[in-house]
């Protein structure tokens, strides 16, 4: 294996450095595209073989490679990253490095983490040893914004699968993670009955008020330890201050620690509009709601987290459960659909979705060999 992954390791740093220089900003579908292209490249190895995926013209396109033990139901593993960046063409593109760490938009989130996946894979694939797993690897193109697009390709890849390992950034001392929140967006849009401020109050029902209404009471839904949070975080309305505003809207990031606390705040929310339309005249609509069910801690991805550790510790590396995630990610989707599943397994580092952003050089093989460690534990 040494000869191997010696061998492949200078390869890992000319692709980050390309990888890095395509803008992939979600919304930027020809970058996107371009990222997908590299990626069927990169991960053409001797055993994986590429899956059609049919996505909208709204995104990207999202990647799927599987074994062919996989595709015969032999499903041991899936490996899921995505290719979409936060930062718009222009804002940050720059690919630099140093003695100690490489910076530049994906280092860390999360193309750093794609070629920690690919070169494990491509170095299998050198031992002869990659068909041996039962093995699929998704990446999806839209998961800076929730992988709304994307989640119904992780669905469809992971199910029955018995294990996922995500490769976001990886945290503090190589901590596991086992737990995020779950995350949902909430729109509400107002509708009330203009009228002129001066000669016709009265005529009027004020949208910004009925929202400012809803907008107190639904903060407070936020719990004092955190396990559920509400946050409204824009609102507008109304078109002169002499005009009784007959529009006003918002929207809420809705966060969850636990699974059936998602129902329950979403309805304690239609109960509240409904209160003030039954006070003020006004009408409410919702739209969106919960996006990622939380990753909750189990006794399935507690054991995984072992069995993936003790090969991370003997790479040298760190193997602690990380604290509760406020972020989603994809692991969330697999979880919700009980697959045992672990995140922040990618290249250690900082300042993700920042122009900080950086890796650690020196963690990129040790995470290598504990992925290549770990498969070939599982192979046939």
């Amino acid at each position: 294996m040494e000869t191997a992954l010696r061998r492949r390791m200078p390869e890992l740093w000319s692709l980050l450095e390309r990888w890095v220089g395509i803008n992939s900003f979600t919304s930027n579908i020809a970058g996107c595209n371009a990222m997908a292209d590299e990626l069927d490249a990169a991960f053409a190895l001797p055993g994986l073989v590429a899956q059609a995926v049919t996505v909208g013209g709204e995104r990207g396109r999202h990647v799927v490679y599987q074994t062919e033990r996989y595709h015969a139901g032999a499903r041991d593993v899936v490996l899921l990253g995505h290719h979409d960046t936060v930062f718009p063409p222009g804002t940050f593109e720059q690919f630099r490095r140093d003695e100690h760490n490489v910076y530049g938009p994906g280092v860390l989130d999360m193309k750093g983490g794609l070629l920690v996946m690919r070169t494990a894979l491509a170095v299998l694939a050198d031992l002869g040893e990659l068909a041996g797993v039962g093995l699929a690897v998704v990446s999806v193109s839209d998961e800076e914004t929730g992988s709304v697009a994307g989640q119904p390709v992780i669905e469809t890849v992971a199910h029955g699968a018995r294990a996922a390992l995500v490769f976001e950034a990886g945290r503090h001392a190589d901590a596991i993670v086992v737990a995020r929140k779950g995350t949902g967006k909430l729109h509400v849009n107002v509708s009330g009955r203009a009228a002129h401020a001066g000669n016709d109050l009265s005529a009027g029902i004020n949208a910004i008020w009925a929202l400012a209404r809803f907008v107190d009471r639904v903060s407070a839904l936020t719990a004092p330890d955190g396990r559920v949070t509400v946050n409204v975080g824009l609102m507008s309305g109304g078109s002169s201050a002499n005009t009784v505003p007959a529009a006003a809207s918002c929207e809420i990031d809705l966060r969850l620690v636990q699974r059936n606390d998602g129902e329950t705040l979403l309805t304690t929310m239609q109960q509240i509009a409904d209160d003030i339309a039954a006070a003020t005249g006004a009408t409410f609509q919702f739209t969106g709601g919960i996006r990622r069910m939380p990753l909750e801690v189990s006794a399935a991805s507690q054991a995984l987290a072992l069995a993936y550790g003790e090969h991370a510790q003997r790479c040298g590396l760190g193997h602690a459960l990380a604290p509760l995630m406020g972020g989603g990610s994809d692991a969330n989707t697999t979880s919700a659909m009980g697959v045992p599943s672990i995140d922040g397994l990618g290249p250690r580092g900082k300042g993700f979705h920042t122009h900080q952003e950086f890796a650690e050089i020196a963690t990129f093989e040790p995470k290598v060999r504990a992925l290549v460690n770990y498969l070939r534990s599982i192979a046939a």
